[in-house]
């Protein structure tokens, strides 16, 4: 003889055994106490909550000959006779394989026959599977149901309901047990029965069960039959730690000893992603996850390594690949490229992956921020005299406030003396890749101030600490003021080797006006990075890959040679002179296309009379 199932045999006989449904139970008792019991109800929620349960309770108690405070006595002959399915009084049918207008006329029928106890009670289970015809047949019925008759209409999805019939019912809601209750329900099983099963075998049960008592009592009776430990068989936890340390390789190996045990690749995802989620409540409400307190904090700890996005992208992954799964002819490959995706987001080039690995890296640069790391940008200066940033400049004390003791006034901006100056410019030679004009720097100098004049400059050496330009060339810019900021804003960093710089400027940029503005532009980078760098200006030419050289010119140069080294050059009127023997382009092209014609220049003499015009419609 097959053993009796522990959800079937520790099902609840009265109302005060249901868990975690008080609102059901208070609302239920209250009616039969009262003699206000509706004529039809809707008991709606997910499944193992006690829906099916409750509806044979209410028929037990609504015929039962010694009621006691709304509960059935379950002694009487009318409660034996409902537990045991015996009853003439309770009719109940499954709407899922019952589900045509003929069934539905069946109850009608029996609805209107008499029935040994005071009422008649029609369970119909999975009610939304009733077809739309059964529907309507339904639905005059339950409006006006003869007296001694009551409907309990149970569902799982009370959305496939249609509206009528809803608005003809009360509808009741059940939900999935609390954690707190769903424990106390297990151990008070777990001592009514004997068995031998520790805590942390009680905590996977809960774990498996979900908020499901029907499905918790399963998971405990699996557990049992192993021995009193817990199934391993799901490896979930396995594939989440692979995942956090985006190990593709872990992550494969999980899937295949799951596979192995014999899981679904489908149910498999479906416990991944559910673990995925109670990471993502742990972190954004703890109160919502129904799981014990220890199983809370380890979640929290995924939750906290992986970060919300990461945790929201491989709910959304796997949710894909389990809809694909539905129609593929290998679903286990599916499930292994979405893993492979999800730890290893190298091979994930997706415009999602690339926002989420973006927030890490947001995410990284706060942390350390937070830790008092500083950033490679040095802050903005600050004037001695206000204690404020001062955006745009250096730094500098005001004329009439004092540096401070230690310091030194900013350096001057470099410029072009050749002889017992700062710095020099030298013009680099031109060797067929481009334009070059190179700015070297001497010496870093600092003045002091003395009585009747400015002591010669001393040396500094450099910082140490300089920033490369390259990375904040945009920075370098907006420190620039005038024509430098003009000219050198759409110049690149080409290169950069210690403290020399290569500028590429566009190729329509006038060399001779770029020349002038280079100690701007070392003063910019001294006052951004922090140090002097020597410059190099290249010019390339667009239509040549080697770069564009022009000649030396020795001779003083004419508006033509002029404005091809200065397009802006001013161009004085009473120097030019005009050409008659030029050559017209349109003239050419028109002789080199007709090659045997000839042009005359047809000049006709102002004296010459011109015949007056015919009147219009005249011959």
């Amino acid at each position: 003889m097959a053993t009796q199932s522990l959800y079937r045999r520790f099902r609840p006989r009265k109302f005060s055994e249901l868990y975690g449904q008080d609102h059901i139970v208070r609302a239920l008792r209250n009616a039969v106490i009262n003699n206000r019991e509706g004529q039809a109800y809707l008991f709606s929620g997910p499944r193992g909550t006690g829906k099916t349960t409750t509806a044979r309770i209410l028929a037990k108690v609504l015929n039962c000959e010694n009621p006691v405070d709304g509960e059935p006595c379950c002694v009487c002959d009318s409660c034996k006779a409902v537990e045991a399915g015996t009853s003439y009084d309770v009719l109940e049918l499954d709407a899922a394989s019952n589900n045509g207008v003929q069934e539905i006329r069946d109850i009608i029928e029996a609805a209107a026959l008499t029935s040994p106890g005071r009422h008649r009670v029609f369970i119909l289970d999975e009610v939304h599977m009733l077809t739309r015809g059964a529907e309507a047949a339904l639905l005059k019925t339950l409006e006006e149901p003869p007296e001694q008759v009551v409907f309990v209409l149970a569902t799982t999805d009370p959305q496939k309901v249609s509206e009528t019939i809803r608005s003809r019912v009360q509808h009741l809601q059940f939900h999935l047990l609390p954690i707190a209750e769903l424990d106390k329900y297990v151990r008070y099983v777990i001592a009514e029965a004997n068995l031998n099963v520790d805590d942390d075998a009680i905590e996977q049960v809960l774990r498996q069960g979900g908020g499901s008592a029907r499905d918790t009592l399963s998971a405990l009776e699996i557990v049992v039959s192993g021995g009193g430990d817990p199934e391993e068989a799901s490896y979930t936890e396995e594939i989440v730690v692979a995942i956090i340390n985006r190990d593709h390789g872990g992550a494969l190996a999980a899937v295949a000893r799951a596979m192995q045990q014999g899981r679904d690749p489908h149910t498999y995802a479906e416990d991944v992603v559910r673990t995925m989620r109670d990471c993502f409540l742990s972190i954004m409400s703890p109160e919502l996850v129904q799981l014990p307190a220890a199983r809370v904090a380890e979640l929290t700890t995924y939750a906290r390594d992986m970060g919300v996005q990461r945790i929201v992208r491989v709910m959304e992954t796997l949710g894909s690949t389990m809809v694909e799964m539905r129609h593929a002819p290998d679903a286990r490959l599916l499930l292994e490229v979405a893993v492979v995706q999800l730890a290893s987001p190298a091979f994930d080039d997706s415009n999602e992956n690339l926002l989420v690995r973006i927030s890490q890296l947001e995410e990284a640069v706060k942390n350390l921020r937070t830790n008092g790391i500083a950033a490679a940008v040095p802050p903005a200066p600050v004037n001695p005299a206000t204690g404020r940033a001062k955006i745009g400049g250096l730094a500098t004390a005001g004329a009439g406030a004092p540096a401070p003791a230690g310091t030194t006034p900013p350096t001057t901006a470099p410029t072009t003396q050749t002889s017992g100056g700062v710095s020099e410019v030298v013009a680099g030679a031109s060797d067929g890749d481009g334009a070059e004009e190179t700015l070297t720097p001497k010496a870093e100098v600092s003045s002091v101030a003395v009585a009747g004049g400015v002591a010669p400059a001393v040396p500094t050496p450099a910082e140490a600490t300089a920033v490369d330009p390259a990375q904040v060339w945009p920075q370098i810019t907006d420190a620039m003021k005038g024509l430098a900021k003009a000219m050198f804003k759409p110049a690149v960093v080409e290169s950069v080797d210690g403290k020399k710089v290569v500028l590429r400027l566009p190729n329509n940029t006038p060399m001779a006006r770029a020349k002038e503005q280079l100690p701007n532009v070392v003063a910019a980078m001294k006052q951004v990075c922090g140090t002097t760098f020597a410059l190099t200006l290249v010019q390339a030419d667009p239509t040549a890959p080697g770069g564009m050289s022009r000649p030396v010119i020795a001779e003083p140069a004419n508006i033509v040679e002029e404005v091809a080294n200065d397009p802006f050059a001013e161009i004085d009127m009473n120097e030019t002179t005009a050409v008659h023997d030029a050559v017209d382009p349109f003239l050419d092209a028109l002789t080199s296309s007709f090659p045997g014609g000839s042009i005359i220049d047809d000049e006709s003499d102002d004296n010459t009379p011109v015949a007056p015009k015919s009147p219009r419609g005249k011959k």
